[in-house]
């Protein structure tokens, strides 16, 4: 397939007039568009006004999809508790399926092509099927819930790591290896001592089994893990095994020094959920000192219950606005390095090497934008800028997984969308929650 547009293949290289040439699930040509369109003229032809690498969603919650809207304004363990566990835990095979399946379907038409997804306790298998069905490349993982959790998603330790490691050995690598395993313990406050260290163990097992957890991103949470370690949450973390170059710490708002020493030393992953961070009011991430540290930061959606939405380019322009007005400096997180962290760096989260870029030989997870007539777009001055700070989801027309067309001039073609529109429309108004609701409050830590 030869496509054609400005093309933007990383923080630093955009070709006004471009084209990009695709064979099987391989790039394999990137260049201008009149040399390219002479040389491969009777290759299928696509046009968009914008070409860019499919962006990554750093950490995703697909299957609360259906909890979108169901618990704003709401502190973190308290939407946690009182809301969220409870509807997880009520989710059927079915409801969950349909769950995730609305969560990917919302990535593809918004441009996000990989995500690193945190699943739930139970029916893990439908949202690896709901992956595989639609297309999407994920880093996906059962959640590990041992302690301080509601009935349904409280399990015993050995068992929840055994259904993990099942998972591990029918997943990982599934579809082309677009589908690979993430151990995922939910945080530190619902998972014992033995079932972290046993997460550790279990992806040292598997080849590029990663790690996947939530961290610091409450104050609350972190004097809990004080009062149950008598330590700082990464330095918990760091101390059971869950630091390292395989490891995906998603938030991280609340770190010390000493706790970025060791995110830094240890090559530690750290994914910045700006919009949810807001409107949980868990505070602000110190992505500039991240950076500065070296330490990859990625950026990420959340879910659509803490955000609403899972549109990624919404999520780039908060991740660069909110470290400015933080630091009071215009200058820090400028559009190519968010950018970078939006697709390349993700890619490096998620550990899938050749992918976050568009260059000859890599993987070919390409997303095209229409702009004509978008009064937003117009002018053009700067491409980048205007991928960061005004381009929303809706824009995106076309999306490219593994070289397979997910999506063109706006429609999808490997799903029926509006199938699974409806069916989770149905699904989210007759869930009801309040008897899962009032059992959780009782053990919210």
């Amino acid at each position: 397939m030869l496509l054609t547009g400005t093309v933007v293949a990383d923080s630093e290289t955009v070709l006004q007039d471009g084209a990009v040439v695709v064979s099987g699930d391989r790039i394999e040509a990137v260049g201008l568009r009149a040399e390219l369109e002479s040389q491969y003229a009777d290759h299928e032809h696509q046009s968009y006004d914008v070409l860019l690498p499919g962006l990554v969603g750093g950490h995703i919650h697909s299957v609360q999809s259906l909890g979108r809207g169901i618990a704003d304004d709401t502190e973190l363990l308290d939407w946690l508790f009182d809301y969220i566990l409870p509807m997880e835990a009520s989710l059927t095979a079915a409801e969950m399926e349909v769950a995730a399946k609305l969560g990917y379907l919302e990535m593809i038409e918004s441009g996000t092509t990989t995500c690193i997804d945190h699943l739930s306790v139970a029916h893990a298998d439908r949202a690896f099927e709901a992956a595989g069905e639609i297309g999407i490349r994920g880093v996906l993982g059962k959640v590990l819930m041992d302690q301080r959790s509601p009935d349904g998603l409280l399990e015993e330790t050995q068992a929840a790591l055994d259904e993990s490691e099942r998972l591990i050995q029918q997943y990982h690598g599934a579809y082309n290896d677009r589908i690979r395993y993430a151990v995922t313990p939910r945080f530190a406050v619902s998972c014992s001592e033995a079932c972290l260290r046993g997460v550790r163990e279990l992806a040292d097992k598997y080849d590029g089994v990663r790690i996947h957890t939530h961290a610091s991103e409450n104050q609350s949470e972190i004097e809990t893990v004080k009062e149950d370690t008598g330590m700082r949450n990464i330095h918990w973390l760091d101390e059971v095994g869950l630091t390292g170059e395989d490891v995906v710490l998603a938030h991280c708002v609340w770190t010390d020094e000493s706790e970025r020493e060791v995110l830094a030393e240890t090559g530690t992953h750290v994914t910045h959920c700006p919009s949810s961070n807001m409107k949980l009011a868990s505070g602000i991430a110190p992505v500039w000192d991240y950076r500065d540290r070296g330490i990859n930061v990625a950026i990420g959606n959340d879910g659509p219950p803490c955000n609403n939405t899972l549109d990624a380019f919404t999520e780039m322009r908060q991740a660069s606005l909110l470290q400015k007005v933080d630091q009071l400096d215009p200058t820090v997180t400028p559009a190519a390095e968010i950018f970078e962290m939006a697709t390349r760096n993700g890619a490096k989260a998620a550990g899938f090497e050749e992918l976050g870029a568009i260059r000859e030989g890599w993987r070919a997870d390409i997303v095209g934008l229409d702009t004509t007539d978008l009064t937003r777009a117009t002018p053009l001055h700067d491409v980048l800028s205007h991928l960061v700070f005004a381009a929303h989801g809706d824009d995106v027309r076309f999306t490219m997984v593994d070289g397979n067309v997910l999506m063109e001039h706006g429609d999808v073609t490997t799903i029926d969308a509006d199938a699974v529109r409806s069916r989770a429309s149905t699904m989210g108004l007759e869930m009801d929650l309040e008897d899962e609701r009032k059992s959780a409050q009782e053990q919210k830590p």
